[in-house]
């Protein structure tokens, strides 16, 4: 969404866009997405071995002013073959030793290893991050902090603002809302339901998403005995997921590491406090007592706590949900496709009156 955004905002500066990925099933192998010419090539599980050599073939064969790449988890290592053509690099946050929370010791040490090769590969490349954890982690990689911009991602306030909201829930209601990933720690938030829970007993509790996490969860979730007060909610249409948020008390996001931690600035826009863990990306994405909380990572005990906080004081809460309607507010996606765009401009030393590709 954060690339698709920056790219439909090149269109409509009168740049042309091509944009290389992997195909899916039923997918058109070339295709135009709110005018970005798109080209699809191979599986996702290859794409780091097949799309470069695509890339390098429309290098060759046309002319282009700028090369994009979306690092995400794994490099496809451009500067190898970009040649002449300038490169930017979006990097929405790189997993580091988070990967083996989530795959298996082979799978996560190729992930590793490719990150690791980053500095080396990527010396003198501008940057492009969704937030100041991911400039100092790379920073802390070796790369240049001078060639590294911090741009904010945007939100569609429109999609979550409701001209007649319902009323919060009657009874607390928490909610946590991701992939369901073992890396996004939603086992944590559900220890932390059932510390809540003791206190609270008409609270209940409502997991969105899904993922391969969501079988252990489930399991989880009956050996604490949670079965009858939390749901397993799946994936939610838009208008019912909007609709829930604004229904809800306390949204809890126990994830290591985000890029940004978009869901947490929608949860805002919902005017819903967020409890997360004090983590990369998080931390930048929640502003500490004044739009939630933020507590150690793992620490059911300390999300509980500060979770029942905001349950126990009517006044509390209502200042923190209003503080973060504010908070999530101040992004755009039109901030951030001009900053975008000025950057790539920079890079490319072209403007957008050239019409240029």
């Amino acid at each position: 969404m954060h690339l698709h955004h920056i790219l439909k905002g090149a269109v409509k500066a009168g740049h042309q866009v091509h944009l290389i990925c992997s195909r899916y099933e039923g997918s058109a192998r070339h295709d135009s997405i709110d005018g970005i010419r798109v080209h699809r090539f191979g599986h996702w599980t290859v794409a780091n071995f097949t799309l470069p050599v695509v890339v390098q073939r429309y290098l060759a064969n046309g002319s282009f002013d700028l090369l994009v790449e979306d690092i995400n988890k794994i490099p496809f290592y451009t500067p190898r073959y970009k040649g002449d053509t300038p490169l930017v690099a979006i990097v929405p946050h790189l997993f580091g030793t988070t990967v083996y929370r989530e795959a298996n010791p082979l799978t996560a040490t190729y992930v590793y290893g490719a990150e690791r090769l980053i500095p080396r590969v990527y010396k003198g490349i501008d940057f492009e991050v969704i937030s100041p954890s991911t400039r100092d982690d790379l920073i802390a990689r070796g790369m240049d902090g001078d060639r590294i911009k911090t741009i904010f991602c945007g939100t569609d306030h429109d999609r979550f603002h409701l001209d007649d909201a319902p009323p919060r829930s009657e009874t607390p209601l928490v909610v946590t809302w991701s992939r369901l990933r073992k890396y996004k720690s939603i086992d944590v938030a559900l220890r932390a339901f059932a510390i809540i829970h003791k206190e609270l007993p008409k609270s209940r509790m409502l997991i969105m998403g899904r993922g391969p996490d969501e079988e252990r969860l489930i399991k989880l979730t009956q050996k604490l005995g949670l079965t009858k007060v939390v749901e397993f909610r799946g994936f939610m249409p838009w208008d019912e997921l909007v609709q829930t948020l604004h229904r809800s008390h306390v949204f809890l996001n126990p994830s290591p590491k985000e890029g940004w931690g978009l869901t947490v600035i929608e949860a805002n826009l919902c005017g819903l406090p967020v409890v997360a863990s004090d983590r990369p990306g998080l931390k930048d994405s929640v502003r500490h007592e004044e739009t939630g909380s933020l507590v150690p990572y793992g620490d059911e005990n300390a999300f509980a706590r500060e979770a029942l906080i905001l349950l126990n004081d009517p006044a509390l809460w209502q200042r923190r949900s209003e503080a973060a309607v504010r908070w999530a507010r101040s992004f755009s996606w039109e901030r951030c496709v001009e900053e975008s765009l000025q950057l790539f401009e920079k890079v490319a030393g072209v403007s957008s009156s050239d019409g240029n590709s």
